[in-house]
């Protein structure tokens, strides 16, 4: 089966490791080389990487049409580029017998070149929908779960930018009932990677029943998409990994900055005084000795 290609401009080496559970057995020992020594692979012969990974020529081919790529030498040109451009060299999980250095360099990494990955393909027509949605409603609520609630909680803590009276609420009756007294004019931005969260499907439902927009920001084609007006699907290298829960959190973070910053930047003058005083002030009760 041939995977996603990274003919468009994506990170060979997150196109690997994105499909490396899916591949061959043999294939996966291919990847594993690839993923752990790129720089080195990129000056390898064909016969090199097979016997890096203790395998035949032929299942090297395999593994590069398996990536999208055309033969071993198209590979090469494309894990080049790849870590030209790529913000990572690093893809294997974390063990126990990696030391804090490595630790805090697999980390920061992963998370670095997941935001690349979502940043090449979030698509900036439904994000520009996002934000014309976003200036026009008369009031944004802020709907999400676990991991996403806490998204839609710091996107409330950001209200004055979006200038207009925001909420978060994060039990599930309560959303309900918010879901239940919206009207026209109001907005949903519904929250959740995988975009099946119950409670936050059936609040988005209601809420469109009633006549409020609903913005879907949620990192898989899912039901919750059914009920949304306007759609941010942004992929992530989500690793099941125990240790690496964050990525898309982090990741529906930037996005949520993105959307704040753009409603702002669309209000007039008088709102950009309003921010500017609001933060005056409050550096200044952040001072000491005002008490």
């Amino acid at each position: 089966m041939v995977i996603e290609t990274a003919e468009t401009g994506d990170n060979l080496l997150e196109v690997i490791a994105r499909a490396q559970d899916s591949l061959r057995k043999s294939d996966r020992r291919v990847a594993e080389v690839v993923l752990e020594r790129p720089a080195e692979v990129v000056d390898m012969t064909l016969a090199a990487l097979a016997r890096a990974a203790g395998v035949s020529e032929p299942t090297v081919i395999r593994f590069c049409t398996a990536i999208g790529c055309d033969g071993f030498r198209g590979m090469r040109v494309k894990l080049a580029r790849s870590l030209a451009f790529a913000r990572t060299t690093s893809h294997t999980a974390i063990s126990d017998a990696d030391d804090l250095e490595t630790v805090i360099t697999k980390i920061f990494d992963f998370n670095l070149s997941n935001l690349n990955w979502a940043r090449s393909h979030l698509d900036p027509a439904q994000v520009a929908q996002a934000v014309d949605v976003l200036v026009a409603a008369r009031r944004i609520e802020f709907f999400g779960f676990g991991a996403s609630g806490i998204v839609a909680i710091d996107a409330q803590q950001k209200f004055p930018l979006f200038g207009v009276p925001c909420g978060a609420p994060v039990d599930s009756h309560q959303m309900f009932m918010t879901a239940e007294m919206m009207k026209p004019g109001d907005v949903v931005v519904a929250i959740s990677n995988t975009g099946q969260t119950r409670e936050v499907i059936n609040a988005c439902k209601v809420a469109r029943e009633k006549g409020a927009e609903v913005i879907a920001i949620t990192g898989a084609d899912g039901p919750l998409l059914r009920h949304a007006t306007v759609r941010l699907v942004i992929e992530t290298l989500e690793n099941t990994d125990l240790f690496t829960p964050t990525v898309s959190r982090l990741t529906q973070l930037v996005v949520i900055d993105i959307l704040s910053v753009m409603v702002s930047l669309r209000r007039d003058e008088a709102h950009h005084e309003r921010i500017a005083e609001m933060k005056s002030r409050l550096a200044t009760l952040r001072s000491t000795g005002n008490y």
